[in-house]
């Protein structure tokens, strides 16, 4: 009886230690930046389209946009994603989602994206991204609000611009991304207290 009580012990004082380690501020601040600069080739039309109009918004023309664009257009978009400006550019990847007309009056958008690489130390790793996308500002920001893969929680934001239009139906947009992502610590002392727990039983 004295042993398995020291033995409950124990394991109390342990998954006590690994709260405490894991809820401190200091190993919640624990993160690896993420810095990437892509290039979104969004195309509306012609050859080598990559967004389609999915609904065609009920409201009211919007006076800030060139005219047949509605309130609660919303578009979807498999756009290539590039290192450079050109979409011959090496491929970084694609964003994938929508973007949805969102103000009866400026020409804003909410985005909701998810940014699949497949190239660089990230290759099948993804962000998403979500934001408002007001095209009247030089940049926007929008934020990074998840990931997956090597990027797995990552938050933080896009700084988001138009960064060339090619042609009435092609628009480059750069997405200078400041992330970061958690890093879980592999310590000496959690390695020898799971040692010392697992010799218990």
């Amino acid at each position: 009886m004295a042993s398995s009580s020291a033995n409950k012990r124990r394991v109390l004082f342990f998954l006590a230690a690994v709260f405490v380690l894991f809820a401190s501020p200091a190993a919640s601040a624990r993160r690896r930046p993420v810095r990437l600069r892509l290039y979104m080739q969004d195309i509306v039309g012609g050859p080598g389209q990559t967004a389609v109009l999915l609904v065609k918004g009920p409201g009211p023309e919007n006076p800030s946009m060139h005219p047949g664009n509605h309130f609660g257009d919303t578009v979807a978009v498999d756009d290539l994603l590039t290192e450079g400006l050109s979409v011959d550019s090496a491929a970084a990847g694609r964003a994938q989602g929508t973007y949805m007309t969102s103000s009866m009056t400026r020409p804003v958008f909410v985005v909701s994206v998810t940014l699949r690489l497949t190239s660089g130390p990230y290759n099948g790793s993804t962000l998403v991204v979500a934001g408002r996308d007001d095209t009247s500002e030089p940049v926007r920001e929008l934020a990074v609000v998840g990931g997956t893969g090597r990027l797995r929680m990552a938050s933080g934001y896009v700084l988001w611009s138009t960064a060339r239009v090619v042609s009435p139906l092609h628009a480059v947009l750069e997405l200078d991304v400041h992330a970061s992502v958690p890093v879980v610590p592999r310590t000496a002392a959690a390695t020898k207290a799971a040692a010392m727990l697992a010799s218990d039983f």
